[in-house]
C-alpha cells in the first residue's frame, strides 16, 4: 500500500517565518536568515529542489475559540 506523503511545510505555519515590513522584501525566514519577495519556501525549493528542512510548526493558538471565564 502507498503511504500518504507528509504535508508540505508552509511558511505561514512555521515559527521562523516573519513579515519584514520592507516593501522590497516582505517575507523573511529567521532560521535561514534571509528576506525575499516570495515566500521563503519558494526560494528554498528553487535553490535546493527540496522542501524546507528547517520547518518547525507554530504551537496551536486559541484564535477562533470561545473561552469562557468562570
Amino acid at each position: 500500500m502507498n503511504r500518504p506523503s507528509p504535508p508540505v511545510p508552509h511558511c505561514r505555519a512555521c515559527v521562523h517565518y516573519y513579515i519584514t515590513h520592507d516593501a522590497r522584501f516582505p517575507y523573511g525566514c529567521r532560521a535561514m536568515d534571509f528576506k525575499s519577495k516570495r515566500l521563503p519556501l519558494q526560494e528554498v525549493r528553487e535553490a535546493t529542489g527540496r522542501d524546507c528542512q528547517l520547518f518547525q510548526a507554530k504551537p496551536p493558538t486559541n484564535l477562533g475559540r470561545v473561552i469562557r471565564l468562570k
